[in-house]
């Protein structure tokens, strides 16, 4: 077993991601970003290459700006995550955006004046699109989306973008204190009649408003390239990692796919239901994973559900792979922190974190120290039901562990 050290420095107790950095777009379980800074301060990192493999909405950039990091790489295979990403961290005009702002309202309410304008849009085709939302909130989703799509610059339509993904989901029938879709009681229905426009472009000032403020300040000198795919290694390249990869599978722990349809599909995103399926642990596979510690613990779950024991098997078999790249693309010397959390599954909790440290020192790292924090700031289930029986329910997860690995062979000083 590797150690574990309880660390309250880490917990954070009372803040949240929007103490430092307002998020510009709302996104599942985001890594506080204030971690990632005092663990570079920690650990005396200023400088260098900085990855992230599985990149979210971009908490390990903000700690890179933070402590001066000039080139850093993402990756992530959700589209909504990229746009959020490329949209926080991109160089724009702001003047040139807040006219775009002032022309996109003017143009809108006076299209809609007419009605043989209105009557000329075409609402896009999805599955089930009258069941989330009502024709009226389509045709002026629809109307919005038509006048965004004729900016001629991509790095501010990111931004007017994200403002339109975040009114999707407020103004679809989905109960948005959640991240799975669940479709509002009936009744609530009848009284839910949102101004599009209205909610539009409120959430746009404050998106203009936070990115001028938070991160258009940070962004001189800093090269960060992100993409949309699965993380591509690159021999002997990075100096630091900084993650937090998925705590299991998205379809039974954090539903990313689920919280990223309707954004992914208006966008148009061809696989945007297909997400979940995609990301890590989404596959199905037909063994269990059978090395190192995490074995006892899937065997275990095997004598309850065979079916659960390959979802957690599939997550395992995709963290180890993904883990072995990382660790191939960094350079002796250089340090992966990992970010994760130990989730419970038929009331077995698995300890991802010794597993992380494990498959690194495999591969020719050494495990540092693993701190313990306590899990208060992260948008995420802290109950499921894990019997399925109506209010028998179990916490998930309280705690959240950090794992830090030096890279000791191969590679270059």
């Amino acid at each position: 077993m590797y150690s574990v050290t309880r660390n309250q420095k880490y917990d954070f107790a009372g803040e949240s991601y929007s103490s430092t950095y307002p998020n510009l777009h709302k996104y599942p379980a985001t890594m506080l970003p204030k971690i990632g800074i005092e663990l570079f301060k920690e650990l005396g990192i200023k400088g260098g290459k900085l990855l992230d493999p599985y990149c979210g909405s971009g908490s390990s950039f903000i700690a890179g700006l933070d402590r001066g990091l000039s080139e850093m790489h993402g990756f992530d295979i959700n589209p909504l995550a990229i746009l959020i990403c490329k949209a926080k961290f991109t160089k724009i005009d702001l003047d040139l955006t807040k006219i775009l702002r002032q022309e996109l309202r003017n143009s809108v309410y006076e299209f809609v004046k007419k009605e043989e304008n209105i009557n000329s849009i075409r609402t896009p085709i999805f599955f089930n699109i009258n069941y989330w939302f009502s024709k009226e909130i389509s045709l002026n989703l629809a109307i919005l989306k038509q006048f965004i799509d004729q900016f001629q610059n991509e790095d501010i339509k990111r931004l007017f973008l994200l403002a339109f993904s975040e009114t999707v989901r407020e103004c679809s029938y989905t109960r948005n204190e959640e991240f799975k879709l669940y479709r509002m009681k009936p009744e609530n229905i009848l009284k839910f009649n949102p101004d599009v426009f209205g909610v539009y472009f409120q959430k746009l000032n404050r998106v203009i408003n936070d990115y001028e403020e938070y991160y258009y300040p940070k962004l001189d000198g800093a090269s960060i390239e992100l993409d949309y795919k699965k993380f591509q290694k690159k021999d002997n390249y990075y100096d630091v990692v900084l993650t937090s990869p998925p705590y299991g599978d998205s379809k039974t722990t954090v539903a990313y796919g689920q919280f990223s349809m309707f954004s992914n599909e208006w966008l148009g995103i061809r696989h945007a239901r297909r997400i979940d399926g995609m990301l890590m642990g989404g596959k199905t596979v037909r063994y269990n994973y059978k090395k190192g510690a995490i074995k006892d613990y899937i065997d275990t779950i095997d004598k309850e559900s065979k079916k659960r024991a390959l979802e957690v098997s599939s997550y395992y078999i995709d963290l180890d792979d993904s883990i072995k790249e990382v660790a191939t693309s960094l350079r002796k010397g250089g340090i992966v922190i990992y970010v994760v959390g130990n989730r419970t599954v038929k009331g077995i909790q698995l300890p991802t974190d010794q597993f992380i440290a494990e498959k690194f020192e495999e591969n020719d790292f050494k495990h540092l120290f693993t701190y313990e924090r306590l899990l208060g700031n992260k948008s995420m289930p802290l109950q499921n039901s894990p019997t399925n029986v109506a209010g028998a329910k179990r916490n998930t997860m309280t705690q959240e562990f950090i794992v830090v690995c030096e890279k000791m062979q191969g590679g270059q000083n």
